[in-house]
């Protein structure tokens, strides 16, 4: 990929699928796709008995959505498909058969706050603040929102989502269950997700698959869920509203 990229490595039964876009991770259709494929088919090999996502760079850990080609979408079926990248990485993430850790070095915002909601067990760095801010621009977290309130309630999660402007702390996160521990350093981030990944990669593979089904009871349906969910997304996008929030927020990153 010329602007950005998707990389899995895997030892010791340990799998770590890293992405990246040098636009602070903000993330195009195709970027979104490597990383639910890279998913599944880490889930797939039957030597991994748990998989790590996260990010590289120094910014956020994900800024969501690709605003480039938020503007660029012309209609519902464009619209449509775009959000359903974050569905399809979501809905990866939920069928693998084996636990996903999220390590959350740095802010996560709109798509980004999915992906944490998403992972099993999420750690993170205390600069990693979170906001939904899918209102702002004239739409909703209405893909990764099911991702979301599983993970925070629903108190929490229509709060996050009617206060687009509003970052929550880590610690917040903590509180409300995103996160499942907060640390100082990137160090000790890194000693957490790492001791936890290889402490699962001892533990049966049958076992935690079955496990992890458990975990996810009640979510037989967000396939179906999910792509509904892309399908009133993709019509919201098209508003003008959208696009001259869209052109502001782009203006004044300038």
């Amino acid at each position: 990929m010329d602007n950005g990229h998707v990389k899995t490595d895997i030892a010791e039964g340990i799998a770590t699928v890293t992405f990246h876009h040098p636009k602070s991770n903000s993330l195009p259709g195709t970027i979104l796709r490597a990383m639910a494929q890279a998913i599944e088919d880490a889930g797939k090999d039957p030597e991994v008995r748990v998989i790590v996502l996260r990010s590289e760079g120094g910014k956020a850990f994900c800024a969501g959505a690709s605003f480039d080609e938020l503007l660029a979408i012309d209609d519902a079926d464009t619209g449509r498909e775009f959000f359903s990248g974050f569905a399809l990485v979501i809905n990866a993430i939920r069928k693998a058969p084996v636990f996903v850790i999220g390590r959350v070095h740095s802010k996560a915002v709109g798509g980004g706050v999915g992906l944490a909601a998403a992972c099993d067990i999420t750690y993170a760095h205390e600069s990693a603040s979170a906001r939904l801010s899918e209102l702002a621009i004239g739409i909703g977290p209405f893909v990764v929102g099911p991702a979301v309130e599983r993970k925070v309630g629903h108190g929490p999660f229509t709060l996050m989502s009617t206060t687009p402007a509003t970052w929550r702390s880590a610690a917040w996160c903590q509180l409300h269950g995103l996160y499942a521990e907060v640390f100082g350093l990137h160090a000790e981030l890194d000693n957490a997700v790492l001791g936890h990944a290889r402490e699962l990669a001892g533990y049966s593979r049958d076992a935690m698959t079955e496990l992890k089904r458990v975990a996810w009871l009640g979510t037989e349906l967000w396939d179906e869920l999910l792509a509904e969910r892309a399908v009133v997304s993709g019509r919201l996008v098209l508003s003008d509203f959208t696009n001259q929030a869209i052109a502001a927020f782009k203006e004044a990153r300038k």
